[in-house]
């Protein structure tokens, strides 16, 4: 098995999504305090994994966007004696779960431009992570390369309707980009059924969190290394005045149960055909 290195420094691809070095930055920052706010990641990693193929038994499993390594140790369980693989664009998260299990190699890389051999791997597993690729048609593309005939992509995403309550609670305020920004569902159906593997099953699922008070919703996107990285937004400090409108106009959504912030959660299992054109 050959892995090699993706270079980071290449000229970033074209879209409105962040520069991937600074994704890589912020999630690095990120590794040691991920975990510790990690409910809705592990809750939709567990999720996909109830969706892969009941036949499905890879001897080479790939973690994209492994993170801090959960998902890899549960899958190294799940499919024991098989050999791992972890790709993370963040040196930082890679770093963190080296020596945990899971994974046998933990390498830095793009998932537009896998450092992986053709048809190398069974399964390419990746969750909440492919939303910050510019092109998913490439990762699709490159999906389909590195998977065997049969091999499975089992991945979740977010769509447009994100933290629309946050959304619209800064435009209430500024108008200015605070939240980042994500595909449409309906450009995922049309990537999907356009890309050369079989769609077994795409579907979009609204996962609401709630929160005591925006704080605490601000703080834990940037423990999770998700908050604003797009191109647009404001720089230097929010100030106290701004601070203040956003949370007053973020009351206006106050439920019995706190604050909500809505997630649209995009679960999608494609295989790659055993013939070429099946």
């Amino acid at each position: 098995m050959r892995v090699v290195m993706t270079d980071l420094s290449q000229p970033s691809l074209p879209g409105t999504l962040p520069d991937k070095r600074q994704v890589a930055a912020s999630f690095s920052k990120a590794a040691a305090s991920y975990d510790s706010v990690a409910a809705l990641q592990r809750a939709v990693g567990i999720a996909l994994l109830e969706q892969l193929p009941d036949d499905l038994a890879p001897s080479r499993w790939l973690d994209l966007g492994s993170g801090t390594g959960y998902f890899s140790r549960v899958l190294a369980e799940r499919f024991a004696g098989a050999l791992g693989i972890a790709v993370d664009i963040a040196e930082g998260m890679l770093g963190h779960a080296r020596g945990q299990g899971g994974a046998r190699f933990h390498v830095a890389g793009d998932a537009e431009r896998l450092p992986l051999q053709s048809a190398s791997v069974d399964l390419v597993f990746t969750s909440l992570a492919v939303q910050w690729c510019s092109q998913f048609a490439s990762v699709l593309s490159e999906a389909q390369r590195v998977l065997r005939p049969g091999g499975v992509l089992a991945f979740s995403s977010l769509c447009v309707g994100t933290l629309d309550e946050l959304r619209a609670s800064w435009q209430a305020v500024d108008g200015m980009v605070h939240v980042n920004r994500f595909r449409r569902f309906e450009d995922y159906q049309r990537l999907c059924a356009e890309s050369e593997l079989q769609l077994l099953g795409l579907e979009q699922r609204a996962q609401v969190l709630h929160y005591p008070d925006v704080r605490s919703l601000t703080h834990e996107l940037k423990a999770l290394g998700a908050h604003n990285l797009n191109p647009g937004r404001p720089s230097g400090l929010t100030g106290r005045a701004r601070m203040q409108g956003l949370l007053q106009a973020y009351e206006q959504f106050r439920q019995p149960q706190g604050l909500p912030a809505t997630y649209q959660v995009v679960y999608g299992v494609l295989r790659k055909p055993l013939q070429p054109g099946e």
